[in-house]
């Protein structure tokens, strides 16, 4: 499954991503690229094919050892973007930090932006992806193996209700436990603009969708992007990406 995330992400990174950042960077090959929560680091991969100057950060060794056996030569730091002494660990700065579908997962998200910003050279970019906390599946009920996995907004039921939905249907405990915690550490929309403007970021691009671009690879589909309407937009955007600006 680790293997299969690897060549996902890959191909994301050849079919979207390095087109997205060629269109909206100027000199995007020589600029410096940090991402954080690499996984597998099949992004940073696509990024070395190219000659592209690439470092990876990642929580999980487990990852990390998978990556060491696809390409040895990619530099991954084993690290916390929470971690107050990240920025030291890692020791330099870059033009272009990349982080998708990890802030939702993260508790403490003020020091995973204050570390971001100190990661970040001045006039630098950060790119952000992420499924909005109120969206349908937010909870990543989909990862389940009971009927579960198919219900939309699951996660937003009281936790009790939840909890009682996985023993009549016989989901893994640690499913539910994530369906839990996902709902509590989740990042909605008007969160996350708070966020960036604290640190005085930029939004170049802000880009809500239906459809998200890594769904044309998982499930056949191609994005479809809507509108952001304040409110609505916390439920039926299954995906917000955004580039911003260091000033």
């Amino acid at each position: 499954m680790a293997e299969a995330h690897y060549y996902e992400q890959k191909d994301h990174a050849h079919s979207y991503l390095i087109p997205f950042f060629q269109r909206h960077l100027p000199n995007f090959k020589n600029l410096s690229i940090l991402e954080v929560g690499c996984a597998e680091a099949g992004f940073l991969d696509a990024l070395y094919d190219l000659g592209i100057d690439a470092m990876g950060l990642e929580l999980e060794i487990g990852r990390v050892k998978i990556m060491e056996e696809k390409n040895p030569m990619l530099k991954v730091v084993v690290g916390d973007i929470t971690d107050d002494k990240i920025a030291g660990q890692i020791g330099k700065s870059f033009d272009l930090i990349v982080i998708r579908d990890v802030i939702e997962h993260i508790h403490d998200k003020m020091t995973a932006f204050s570390n971001i910003d100190k990661l970040l050279k001045n006039n630098g970019y950060l790119y952000m992806a992420f499924p909005p906390k109120f969206s349908a599946f937010a909870g990543h009920q989909q990862h389940g193996r009971s009927v579960l996995r198919f219900f939309p907004y699951l996660h937003l039921l009281p936790e009790v209700i939840i909890r009682l939905l996985g023993r009549v249907f016989r989901e893994r405990p640690g499913i539910i436990d994530r369906i839990v915690l996902n709902y509590h550490i989740g990042l909605s929309i008007q969160s996350f603009e708070k966020y960036y403007s604290m640190f005085n970021f930029e939004p170049l691009l802000k880009e809500l969708f239906l459809f998200r671009p890594i769904y044309k690879i998982r499930y056949g589909l191609k994005p479809i992007k809507i509108p952001s309407i304040p409110l609505i937009r916390e439920f039926i955007a299954f995906g917000c990406e955004c580039l911003l600006k260091k000033p």
